[in-house]
This record gives C-alpha cells, sequence and structure tokens, in this order.
C-alpha cells in the first residue's frame, strides 16, 4: 500500500506547503483571496464539466493541489492579527504611555523578577483595540496570581519585545510572534486596577476549575513538588515545576511525560473504553459510548490548556475512536493527516511550534519503525514480551524525534532507553490513580492514605528520574545539528524503512546517496568554521571577549564560577559556529586582531602614554572618563561599550558620540560586537 495515495495525506501536504509559504514570503492578503476564490471556482466549474468523474485526471489534481496551498496561505493571512483593523501596532501615536484595558487569557511559566500572562487587548487610550500583548508583573509580597479572563486597566509604556543580543541566542521575539504578541508590559500589582473578574470563556472556566483543583488538593496535604508534578501529568500546567526537577526529567529523556501528549491521551482514552463498556449494552450505546468519549477527551484538552500537542493527540484519537465504534478500519497514516489537516486549518503557525513537530515525528517514527524493531525478536513469555514491546516504542520514538531534537536542543539522552522502561508503565498507574485523586478531592473524599500513598508513587517517579540524571557521561551536551542535515538524517531513516520493506537496489541506493551527502555536509561544516572574528558578547555587569580561530574559541571574561556554569552565551556561539574547543583566559588591556587594534578601558580609566593607536576602544566597567578627551586624543574609529557599565554612564557617552558624530556600539541595544 502506497503511502501518498491517500488523497488526505496528499492534501495535508499542500496545505503544509501553502502555510510554510505564507510564513516566509510576506504576501497581500487580498491578492490571495483573489487568487483562492479564482482557483476554487475553476476547480468547481471543472468537477461540473467532468460530470464528478476525476479519476486520471491530472489537471483537477494539480488545480486541486493549487486551492490547498492556496487555501494554507489564506489559513496564515486570516489568523495574523496584524492585518485586522484596530490591531494596536496599526494605531499611531504620539504618547510614550498608554493607558491600556487587558483581558488575561494565558498564564506563562515566570522567571526570576516577573510572573508572566498573554493577555487580548480591549482598549488602548481609550480607543477600542485589538492584539496581544505580553505582560510581566513583578515580583512583590502581593504576589498574587491573576485569574484567566480577568479584565484590567494600567497606565505603562509598551515596550518591544528584545531581540536576541548574542548570537545563536534563542529569539524570544520569534517565539512569541507565533503567539500573536508584539509588544510587551512591565507592571506591578499596585498599578493594575481590576475591572471585572467573571469568567466569560470556557479558557476562565478551565482555569477556575484548575484553580479549585489545587486548592482541594493542598487542603488534602499534598506538598508543593508533588503537586507540581500532578500540574504537569494531569493537567497540562508546567509552570510550578522546580527547576531541578524539570532539568532531571530533561537530561534522562523523559520529559515528553511531563507534556501532555499522545501517550497521556491514548492511555486516558483506555481507561474511558472500560469505563463506558457498560454503555454498549444500552439500545444506542454504539452511538454514545463514542460521542461521550470524544466530549470528554475534549474537555480534558481544554483543561490541559490546549497546547499544540494535546491538541493533535485529542484530535488524532478522536478520529480513532469514531472509528473503531463504526468498525471500520483507520490507517494510521490516514488518521494523522486528517487530526493534522484540521489543526492546521485553524491553527496554522502550530506548524511551527516544537512540541507540535515532535509529537508527529515521533508517533510517524513508533507506526513506521516499532513493527519492524519488534520483529527482530518476539519473545513467547509476557514477562518478556512487555518490556521488549515497551522498548522498541521508546527506540522508534526516538529515531522518530532525534533529528529535531538535536537542531532545537543539541543534546542527547544516552539512558532514554533504561528511564523510559520504567517510566511509561509507571505512567499508566500515575495518570489513573490521578484521575481518581482528583475526583475524590473535588467531592471532598480524599483520605490520608490516598493522599499518602499517591505522593509516595510521584516522589518514587522522582527520585528514578533524578537517579538517572546523575549518571552525566550518558548525556551528550552540545552537539552541533544543521537544519540540513535533520533534512538528510530524515531522507536516511525512510530510505532504511523503504530498504527493509521493498529489499529493492533504488532504496538502498537513496540511502547510500543521502548518508554520502551528510558525510559531505559534515566536511562542508568543517571548511566553513575556518575563519577568525573577535565577539564582545552582551552579558549584564559582566565582560566576556571571545576570540574564534578557525575551530577554536578562547573566551576572556570576569565571571564568577557560578555565572561560568550557568551562562548560556559561549554555549550557543559555540553550537552555532560548530567549534570544537573553548578554553577560558584572563580579559586583557588590548587586542589584536589581524591589522585592528582593540584598546579596553575599564574602572581604572588608563588610556594616556600608549605606544600604539587603537583603532576601536571598548569601555568595560563603568570608568570614569571625558569621553571627549578620549576622542580627541586618540580618535578610534569606534567606541563599544559593553553591558557591564551603568546605563547613566552609557547615556552619556551615546549623547557624547552624537554630538562628535562618533560611531557607538552599546551591546545592551545593538547586541553583541563581532569583528571578522
Amino acid at each position: 500500500m502506497k503511502l501518498l495515495n491517500f488523497t488526505i495525506i496528499k492534501l495535508t501536504a499542500c496545505l503544509i506547503i501553502g502555510i510554510a509559504f505564507a510564513h516566509y514570503f510576506h504576501l497581500d492578503f487580498e491578492v490571495i483571496l483573489f487568487v483562492t476564490v479564482t482557483l476554487i471556482t475553476f476547480l468547481g466549474m471543472y468537477w461540473f464539466l467532468l460530470n464528478g468523474k476525476i479519476d486520471r485526471q491530472p489537471y483537477f489534481t494539480l488545480l486541486a493541489y493549487l486551492c490547498m496551498i492556496s487555501i494554507g496561505i489564506n489559513a496564515v493571512n486570516i489568523q495574523n492579527e496584524t492585518l485586522r483593523p484596530y490591531h494596536y501596532t496599526s494605531l499611531a501615536t504620539n504618547e510614550n504611555f498608554k493607558t491600556v484595558i487587558v483581558k488575561i487569557e494565558e498564564r506563562l511559566k515566570p522567571d526570576a523578577y516577573n510572573t508572566k500572562y498573554i493577555a487580548s487587548v480591549l482598549a488602548l487610550n481609550d480607543k477600542t483595540a485589538h492584539g496581544k500583548l505580553l505582560i510581566n508583573i513583578n515580583h512583590d509580597s502581593i504576589n498574587s496570581i491573576l485569574p484567566v479572563d480577568a479584565v484590567f486597566y494600567a497606565s505603562t509604556e509598551l515596550k518591544k519585545i528584545q531581540k536576541p543580543l548574542n548570537p545563536h541566542q534563542f529569539d524570544y521575539s520569534k517565539y512569541l510572534e507565533l503567539k500573536q504578541v508584539y509588544n510587551q508590559l512591565y507592571l506591578k500589582h499596585s498599578e493594575l486596577l481590576l475591572l471585572s473578574d467573571s469568567k466569560t470563556s470556557i479558557y476562565g472556566f478551565a482555569d477556575k476549575l484548575r484553580t479549585t483543583i489545587n486548592e482541594k488538593l493542598v487542603t488534602a496535604g499534598f506538598k508543593d513538588e508533588t503537586l507540581s508534578i500532578i500540574n504537569a501529568l494531569l493537567l497540562g500546567q508546567r509552570q510550578t515545576i522546580d527547576k531541578t526537577i524539570y532539568n532531571n526529567y530533561v537530561n534522562s529523556g523523559t520529559i515528553h511525560i511531563l507534556a501532555v501528549s499522545g501517550l497521556h491521551v491514548g492511555i486516558l482514552l483506555l481507561i474511558l473504553n472500560f469505563l463506558f463498556k457498560p454503555l454498549l449494552y444500552l439500545k444506542h450505546g454504539r452511538v454514545l459510548r463514542p460521542l461521550i468519549m470524544v466530549v470528554l477527551l475534549w474537555c480534558f484538552a481544554i483543561i490541559a490548556g490546549l497546547s499544540p500537542s494535546v491538541t493533535r493527540a485529542v484530535a488524532m484519537f478522536s478520529i480513532i475512536s469514531i472509528a473503531m465504534h463504526l468498525k471500520r478500519p483507520a490507517n494510521i497514516y490516514n488518521t494523522l493527516a486528517i487530526s493534522a489537516f484540521f489543526i492546521l486549518l485553524f491553527k496554522p503557525t502550530f506548524l511551527f511550534e516544537v512540541g507540535f513537530q515532535m509529537s508527529y515525528l515521533a508517533v510517524l517514527g513508533i507506526v513506521s519503525i516499532q513493527p519492524i524493531l519488534y520483529k527482530l525478536w518476539q519473545p513467547k513469555y509476557w514477562i518478556l514480551d512487555k518490556p521488549w514491546q515497551i522498548f522498541t516504542v521508546t527506540l522508534a520514538a526516538q529515531f522518530g524525534v532525534v533529528p529535531i531534537s538535536l537542531f532545537y536542543f543539541h543534546q542527547f539522552p544516552g539512558l532514554f532507553f533504561i528511564s523510559n522502561l520504567v517510566v511509561i508503565p509507571f505512567l499508566g498507574l500515575i495518570l489513573g490513580f490521578g484521575l481518581l485523586v482528583i475526583v475524590l478531592s473535588l467531592l471532598n473524599l480524599l483520605t490520608d492514605t490516598i493522599v499518602t500513598t499517591y505522593s509516595y508513587f510521584i516522589e518514587s517517579l522522582n527520585g528514578f528520574i533524578a537517579w538517572v540524571a546523575q549518571f552525566e557521561d550518558f548525556l551528550l551536551r552540545d552537539i552541533p545539528f544543521t537544519l540540513l542535515q535533520v533534512v538528510l538524517s530524515y531522507f536516511i531513516i525512510a530510505a532504511l524503512v523503504q530498504f527493509y520493506k521493498f529489499k529493492n537496489f533504488k532504496w538502498l541506493a537513496l540511502c547510500l546517496i543521502g548518508v554520502i551527502g551528510f558525510q559531505s555536509l559534515l566536511f562542508y561544516n568543517k571548511f566553513k568554521s575556518q575563519d577568525t572574528a573577535i565577539i564582545v558578547f552582551n552579558k549584564s555587569r559582566f565582560t566576556i571577549i571571545g576570540q574564534k580561530a578557525n575551530e577554536q574559541l578562547t573566551v576572556h571574561h570576569n565571571l564568577d564560577s557560578l555565572k561560568q556554569k550557568t551562562d548560556n552565551a559561549i554555549k550557543n556561539y559555540k553550537v552555532g559556529e560548530l567549534l570544537d574547543e573553548v578554553t577560558m583566559g584572563r580579559l586583557e588591556s588590548f587586542y589584536k586582531f589581524k591589522d585592528q587594534t582593540i584598546l579596553v578601558i575599564d574602572s581604572i580609566g588608563v588610556y594616556e602614554g600608549l605606544s600604539f593607536k587603537p583603532n576601536l576602544i571598548l569601555l568595560r566597567n563603568s570608568p570614569k572618563i571625558n569621553l571627549n578627551r578620549v576622542i580627541d586624543s586618540l580618535n578610534p574609529r569606534l567606541i563599544i561599550a559593553d553591558a557591564s557599565n551603568y546605563k547613566t554612564y552609557v547615556k552619556r557617552w551615546k549623547v557624547t558620540c552624537k554630538e562628535k558624530k562618533h560611531p557607538f556600539h552599546y551591546t545592551n541595544e545593538k547586541g553583541a560586537f563581532i569583528l571578522k
């Protein structure tokens, strides 16, 4: 059975092409809409002329594919809120401070300084407005959580979301753009005026239910660490997980269980199948049972926050559930394509979210590769067969996600197979027991014995994960992996699977071509990294200067041991530039790069009596100097100030350079300074 013979798979592929095209190339909305309507009109006329006999009609097929591509482009444009009238970005105003009325939509994971929310704009400067904002609420003595659907009034300054200031740094602004968020607010609790706290959306009611469940669980005696895992596994909320526990799950290769996805929904479907089996004895039970199950699955998805992973999983299992009860065979590839089609039609930006990509690739890996792995050895005894099934499922899923995981996260947990052999069977018990705990808590029927028992299960899970994560030698970190390597990796995997199935020379040749291409890319990457550069990184209160020589990087810095261990600027640069070695050194008073000399003026402020004339000057640690005199005496080509300087000093230096029409580069505004 050829995969691409299924029409829905072809149409989904065309929809994805259209979405990707619209994402990377901004096209005129009205023109594309006109083209789409024209194509659909011609398609309808052609179908009418053919009397519905469209088999083996290449022109009709081509027209249908073009229609679907244009629908994909329109799906992106329709979702693009900046194209709508009254979006706050299009409301021109000269005022720095604005009055805004916002409605809280979603709670995000807090950072060290702020709690974070996504909010929709209702009004801006007393005018009706639309759009979404990132709201940062400063941690203070109140430290209360804002409820979803609450409406607030504030007077503040709209700020742009900062672009990355260091090379190869994660672009948080692009990530938020996928959520249609383009600006942010910084506020204190005292600056917010509550206008309404009534629930007006299904998300608000879901948030209230989650809050009620948490209050009941706290009253019952669950501790914070246990409660955070319950929230992640059963309610889809990971905001409160301790950083150490979260890193343990990442390092052990089991982070996927903390994001509600296909594994959780599949277990939930099995539980619902068992609970509602008596409905089959009723007259219309065969219709009622799947209907109730699908409704409950979507209720669970809403409570879990409708993340891409849970939305995809619930959509897929809803289709499987309906097909199963209609007694119709459901091809898993068709099911995946249908779920992806409808999700992307209504939420096209999901295509670019890591969770969405990894969840589909994991399922594709399981359905394509797991049967092959399982056939290698089929144990006769149940006690061996079940662990072998779990192992092959885990390994197949890794084949699906490893290339893209290396591209995004640049690490590979070597002990994933051990941790998953224990965690996956354990997860079924935790989910089943957890649902019972939640129901009993809402009915005020939780006993101390149940709380103690369930807490023990969660603590045991965390303990095992921590034990696996401690073997750091098995965690491969900082692995450079480019997008082209991802494409070639999946090409090789697909060719290997097809070769196993058909065992012909064509697929073997394609596989070998992929391997040669991958090797050639490795040689090209080595050649590409053969250059030199000097980089002044942006690091608040510190100075970091990097000297790149081919595949080696020497870092001069004044970081303390803790900052050096946790700082990502150097790690990101090493991975992004495909470097082999990083060495550390102390800061120097000047640097030579080719025919350029960089003078470093630190807090001491010494710059007189030099035996050379610097081309560039780096100001660090807020030197008390008269910049006018420095420029007049040394006449450098450029003045650089890093983020170790006081902002008041930098502001004064900027004014001086502007008056003297002298180039000035401040890393906290323009990003890291790179000289190649």
